[in-house]
């Protein structure tokens, strides 16, 4: 199959305009379609093409369209892992050192959950598993893997209140299964009456 750049070049004018729309279908742009339809153009150069070989065109165009949208998912996680400038003085160390504190803060907390219970909560928020695939892989239930997330997401919630000056002490007597009864009489024998 001889070809030539004129043959590329014909094949593209004369598809370029459902190209663009099939492109702006998947990017849901007119403008990156228009730069994801040249790129194809440039990707193609050179690659033995004729006038039949639409199907060629278009799947080029697709996949690069498909790479365009992984590549700006990519970018946005990556500048959701950058630290956000804060209009504070503190020196970036300090505040480096201030949120290891506060996780080991928070990882002290967590170790007052059932050991079932961290295991769900770690599994789906650090590792991104689902209900069911937890559920799968601790031999339990999907209903017992919600409960558990229930609680610890109380335990989260509760941690962050105090955080904020909120109510976590209340929190933390019902999340570590005292009754109000003891937790009263705690309170009593703590102030001495």
């Amino acid at each position: 199959m001889a070809t030539t750049a004129g043959d590329l070049l014909k094949l593209f004018l004369a598809e370029r305009s459902r190209l663009v729309r099939a492109i702006g279908r998947i990017v849901g742009s007119r403008a990156t379609a228009e730069d994801i339809a040249q790129d194809t153009y440039l990707r193609l150069q050179g690659q033995p093409v004729s006038d039949s070989d639409k199907g060629l065109l278009f799947r080029t165009a697709r996949n690069l369209a498909i790479d365009h949208l992984r590549a700006g998912k990519v970018r946005a996680a990556y500048a959701e892992t950058l630290p956000r400038e804060e209009a504070s003085s503190e020196p970036q160390a300090d505040a480096a050192m201030i949120a290891r504190e506060e996780f080991d803060e928070f990882l002290a907390v967590l170790r007052t959950l059932p050991e079932r219970t961290q295991r769900v909560f770690l599994l789906n928020r650090l590792d991104g598993m689902t209900y069911g695939s937890i559920a799968a892989a601790l031999g339990v239930s999907v209903s017992t893997v919600e409960k558990d997330m229930i609680r610890a997401l109380e335990l989260c919630r509760r941690f962050r209140g105090e955080r904020t000056n909120e109510g976590y002490q209340e929190g933390k007597r019902s999340m570590s299964g005292r009754g109000e009864a003891e937790a009263h009489r705690s309170d009593r024998s703590k102030r001495g009456g």
